[in-house]
């Protein structure tokens, strides 16, 4: 097949679940298909466009810049926001210069398949016969989870419009589509009852094996670990409730407990929780190390959609996961099998404690969930099934006789 894919981001560095997924898929669909990558180039992280050629045939690097979030300008954009029937996290990504590439793309050549790559880039796309929605999440559910759990009055009234505008924009879009592709069965049934979209499946997360195996000898650092991007703001708030409400009932039967939070650009509010037992990294050049020198991996998640790479990397590497519902939401899991989960700060300490003090109930409950993932998450079995997606997306549709 040759195949257009259009994106937000290059690819390198590579440091966001997004990322890795479409990353390890791309890379599984390069070694049999030509892949025509379009994506804004970001002139701060060469890195990006100059290793594209790991995961493309050709890249088709588009000059933007999105407005800072941490900028005058940006509140501006918020303010505007309160107008745009487009939702600010939306509205961010309009370029006329990626539409311009796009439509020149299609008009020189004949692609086979065609991914808009999540919902925000779908901005820049005007005739949408024949695209693929490659939907990691459902974006309108984490808008209004972020209104549900908003700090202030104002947040949740803000939130509550934006999630609104999300659905209108989100609803539409699915429905434009040719086809939407979701990574989970949850997600799937959600966008089908919810935006009315019938032609519609998923494929499932999958994880690079080899590349987390835990190596022998490996001494613990830290007691917990927390691996994610916290720019993000479903891992933001994730982290200061387990820092405000769990932490404090787990080292209150565990004072020595350490924590490590591992992810880019926390906010000066959690950089600022750095002390002798929390460690608090920024960007690292590996997270496998801060997995294996921990027992146990913490997904304390609130907020958010689509399926946590960072729980399957966590169980690849051999450490055992304690999450929330919505934090494991998706995934073919089963509390106490293959992973521990708790909703309220009290269940979630205890499934922490009871871990790191019983060992073998760790280590056997480690050892199924890499089983699990052996038996049917490597990235070439995931990658397979999108790749059908792909095919019988080409298939005409039989007419009734």
């Amino acid at each position: 097949m040759k195949i257009l894919w259009v994106k937000t981001d290059f690819l390198h560095p590579t440091t966001r679940g997004g990322q890795i997924r479409s990353l390890e898929m791309l890379r599984q669909l390069h070694r049999h298909h030509e892949v025509h990558y379009v994506a804004f180039d970001d002139p701060a992280n060469p890195e990006g466009l100059a290793r594209s050629s790991e995961y493309c045939s050709q890249a088709h690097p588009v000059q933007f810049e999105p407005i800072p979030k941490r900028s005058i300008r940006f509140g501006g954009q918020l303010v505007a926001g309160l107008f745009s029937p487009i939702p600010v996290a939306g509205m961010r990504w309009r370029s006329q210069a990626m539409r311009d590439m796009v439509d020149r793309l299609l008009s020189t050549h004949r692609f086979d398949a065609k991914v808009c790559d999540f919902l925000f880039p779908s901005i820049n796309i005007g005739d949408w016969v024949g695209w693929t929605l490659f939907q990691h999440n459902v974006e309108s559910v984490i808008w209004e989870r972020h209104a549900e759990s908003g700090r202030t009055w104002a947040h949740r009234a803000y939130f509550g419009l934006q999630a609104r505008r999300m659905f209108d924009w989100e609803k539409t879009v699915c429905q434009r589509a040719a086809q939407v592709v979701a990574v989970s069965q949850v997600d799937e049934r959600t966008m089908r009852s919810r935006f009315g979209v019938e032609c519609i499946s998923s494929v499932p997360t999958g994880v690079d094996l080899p590349y987390f195996e835990r190596p022998s000898g490996v001494v613990p650092a830290h007691d917990l670990v927390f691996v994610g991007s916290m720019d993000w703001m479903p891992n933001i708030d994730g982290v200061r409730w387990f820092l405000d409400e769990v932490f404090p009932l787990i080292r209150s039967q565990k004072p020595d407990c350490r924590l490590a939070i591992v992810g880019r650009q926390p906010p000066p509010s959690l950089a600022a929780e750095q002390s002798a037992h929390v460690t608090v990294t920024g960007t690292v050049p590996d997270v496998r190390p801060f997995l294996w020198q921990s027992p146990v991996s913490i997904v304390p998640l609130r907020i958010g959609g689509g399926t946590r790479l960072k729980i399957f990397e966590a169980m690849a590497a051999g450490t055992a996961v304690v999450s929330t519902t919505i934090g494991a939401e998706g995934l073919p899991v089963a509390h106490g099998e293959t992973i521990r989960i708790g909703d309220s700060a009290q269940a979630f300490a205890a499934e922490c404690l009871e871990l790191l003090a019983n060992r073998e109930a760790r280590e056997h409950m480690a050892a199924a969930a890499l089983g699990l993932l052996h038996a049917k998450f490597s990235w070439e079995h995931v990658t397979g099934s999108f790749e059908r997606a792909l095919e019988a997306a080409q298939r005409p549709v039989s007419q009734p006789a």
